[in-house]
């Protein structure tokens, strides 16, 4: 009895003694490579504002940041993808302008605003009104009155449905009453082939996307989608300034983690994604191709996003817009 009631405490003493060397601190975050989700193929905007800022973000965050870009259902693919992901700062989605429109299109798996952790708007820009070079109308106003003589006959390509790509060309359509025929595409960069190939008409591509091919005479360039001339091209009008008064489009391109990711986790996302925004090379790239270089608070991203859905919800109603 004496043996078995030391054997028993001095047991437990080795067994700690045993297991104290398999305790491990956890290790600082980001530990592993972070893979930051695309939902578009490469060539289009989507993917151009996240390659223009991953190098710098991969920097500050001391781990490589890989694009993985899953392509499809404009965008809903990858951002469901990332409601999935394990709530641990090891996945990041490039928010498309789709998330907005998505839940007035689209029966969803996942809440919009509910299974994100909204980080920073890293970007916005405008889209830009471009023709194939055979379609001979080079204003707003040629546009509209060579619509109204073949209604239906012109055809247009968007990198979706539901993108503002073929919205830009949904809402032209209803504040004009000209009738047009749409064809998606998976994605920005084909359809901007479609477009120079002459499969398409016209596109209201992405200013980062379609300007190199407008500068070069790929393409003709016809009138821009925000409220203001795009710095990137200040010779080109809007659309409202060219007899559609009232008209405006903009994109905006952002960051998030799933919900449930830790607060400190999400304050060294939202701090290195602000220093790459920030970052003059970044800036540099980024108005280069057309886009305007944000970078703002969590909360004030939040907020934007959901005024975003329910303006997007008015549009798509009023249009009478059904998703695919």
């Amino acid at each position: 009895m004496q043996a078995s009631s030391l054997t028993l405490p001095l047991a437990r003493v080795l067994l700690l003694a045993g297991a104290a060397p398999t305790v491990h601190a956890q290790a600082p975050y980001p530990a592993k490579p972070i893979r930051f989700l695309v939902g578009f193929p490469p060539g289009g905007t989507n993917d151009i504002v996240a390659r223009a800022i991953a190098p710098r973000f991969s920097e500050f965050l001391g781990q490589s940041v890989v694009i993985e870009n899953r392509g499809g259902a404009n965008a809903s693919i990858a951002t469901e993808l990332a409601a999935r992901a394990a709530p641990d700062g090891y996945t990041i989605l490039l928010v498309a302008p789709g998330h907005a429109t998505n839940p007035a299109l689209l029966k969803l798996s996942f809440d919009s605003v509910n299974d994100f952790a909204f980080i920073t708007l890293l970007a916005e820009s405008q889209n830009l009104l471009v023709v194939h070079p055979s379609l001979p109308a080079r204003s707003v106003k040629e546009l509209i009155a060579l619509s109204k003589r073949h209604p239906g006959d012109i055809n247009y390509g968007s990198s979706g449905t539901g993108t503002t790509v073929h919205l830009s060309a949904e809402l032209f359509q209803f504040m004009t009453g000209v009738k047009w025929v749409h064809i998606p595409y998976k994605g920005g960069g084909p359809g901007l082939i479609a477009l120079i190939s002459g499969e398409v008409s016209l596109y209201f591509g992405n200013v980062p996307t379609v300007i190199r091919q407008a500068r070069d005479g790929k393409v003709r360039a016809v009138a821009t989608t925000g409220s203001q001339r795009t710095p990137a091209a200040p010779d080109i009008p809007t659309v409202a300034e060219s007899g559609v008064p009232g008209y405006e489009v903009t994109t905006a391109y952002g960051m998030a983690a799933p919900a449930r990711t830790p607060r400190a986790v999400l304050d060294r996302l939202h701090a290195d994604a602000i220093r790459a925004v920030k970052s003059p090379d970044v800036q540099e790239r980024l108005k280069g191709l057309g886009a305007d270089p944000i970078g703002n608070s969590p909360e004030q991203y939040a907020a934007f996003m959901k005024i975003e859905i329910a303006k997007w919800a008015k549009v798509i109603k009023a249009a009478g817009i059904k998703g695919e």
